[in-house]
């Protein structure tokens, strides 16, 4: 009893049950300003910390004194669950929107060319590709709230209070953010009608995928069981991150690591009897071409701002975005656009195609930070 009660104890040790959200793979959120040398890598090492999909952190940079430029690390795709290559460049819209705001506050002009073209499935021989070009000019340094959440945003899966709304003022913030583009849109759910229908659509698209073995193993590839792995790969979904609950986390941290199946199905009852229930609004980015590389970063921009909105006044969101991750699939397989078709109808404006789908509301408790590679592993030479 005492060696299988030690070993359990170093079990529990190596797994990280008693130091969730610490260590090496975590830093990045903690000194991300005191480490920071003045310059443009100030700028770096906050668009680490921006929001991607499921936690790929898709990003290089290749950083001079008054350039930097943003690339897409295509090796790290999301396979069946991202074949377009949208969702990354959504996430790497969120890294520019947390760069040119620091580089704001650091005293610099920032000013953002993004790469043209339509969005398509990664080529056989992955290469990273140039997708925005920050050009900075010294300025005066100008203060921004935003950029003090930035260390505090982490995507928060748990339960949120249900009963209590989003405030009134949030609401008019979030519609300000979409004001200034006339090719990305705002649309928010918060009715019960609404937010029913909006429900039934995510349900759906997570049984849809959970059905898919190819969507299941690429999406596998980014969960970390193992304490080992998080610190040395420091990306991916982590169980820490799963809002699982303390004493439900530790005991998958001990115990052997589910399958993909079991690990997907537990996604699939999560988002049933916990996030869509819970969820006093629903929202979708969405813009007119689906596939144009601009707006997917532009919408990645415009995401990362509410959710530092959001942390900022202390709300909680997530991205819920089973929906549209079933067009890029079904587009993909030449199956007909079913999803596509359900996302017209929730929205009544087919004009409009929703790239990003989140819900939002106040939280139940803190969320846990997700690791983060640090910047020298992401710094071109």
């Amino acid at each position: 009893m005492v060696a299988a009660a030690g070993g359990l104890v170093w079990r529990a040790h190596d797994q990280g049950v008693f130091s969730a959200g610490a260590g090496p793979a975590y830093e990045p959120w903690t000194d991300w300003r005191s480490d920071a040398a003045p310059g443009p890598l100030g700028l770096v090492r906050a668009g680490i910390l921006a929001a991607s999909p499921h936690n790929t952190q898709p990003w290089l940079f290749r950083a001079g004194a008054t350039r930097i430029e943003l690339y897409a690390d295509t090796e790290r795709n999301l396979g069946a669950f991202d074949p377009y290559l949208r969702e990354m460049h959504i996430g790497l819209g969120c890294a520019l929107e947390n760069m040119t705001r620091v580089g704001r506050v650091l005293g610099y002009d920032v000013t953002v060319t993004l790469g043209a073209g339509p969005l398509a499935a990664p080529p056989a021989s992955l290469h990273p590709a140039r997708v925005a070009t920050l050009e900075l000019s010294p300025a005066r340094p100008r203060p921004d709230r935003l950029v003090d959440a930035i260390p505090l945003r982490h995507t928060d899966r748990g339960a949120y209070a249900a009963a209590r709304p989003v405030p009134g003022d949030m609401l008019e913030a979030m519609w300000a953010v979409f004001q200034d583009d006339a090719d990305v849109r705002l649309f928010l759910f918060s009715a019960p009608g609404e937010r029913k229908q909006f429900g039934d659509l995510v349900q759906g698209a997570t049984d849809a995928i959970i059905a898919d073995p190819a969507m299941v193993a690429a999406s596998d590839r980014w969960f970390r069981h193992r304490g080992l792995d998080v610190h040395r790969k420091r990306d991916g979904l982590t169980l820490d991150a799963a809002a699982l609950g303390p004493f439900v986390t530790a005991m998958a941290k001990v115990l052997p690591p589910a399958s993909a199946e079991t690990s997907h199905r537990y996604w699939r009852d999560a988002t049933r009897d916990v996030q869509i229930p819970t969820s006093a609004l629903f929202g979708l980015i969405a813009v007119r071409d689906l596939y144009d590389r601009p707006q997917a970063l532009r919408a990645g921009q415009r995401w990362q701002r509410l959710h530092l909105m959001a942390t900022a006044r202390g709300l909680a969101m997530q991205p819920i975005n089973q929906p549209v991750e079933m067009v890029d699939r079904e587009r993909e397989q030449g199956k007909p656009p079913r999803a596509a078709a359900a996302l017209a109808a929730l929205t009544g404006d087919a004009a409009w195609n929703p790239t990003f789908a989140f819900r939002a509301g106040v939280p139940t408790r803190p969320a846990a930070p997700s690791p983060r590679r640090p910047v020298g592993a992401v710094v071109l030479g």
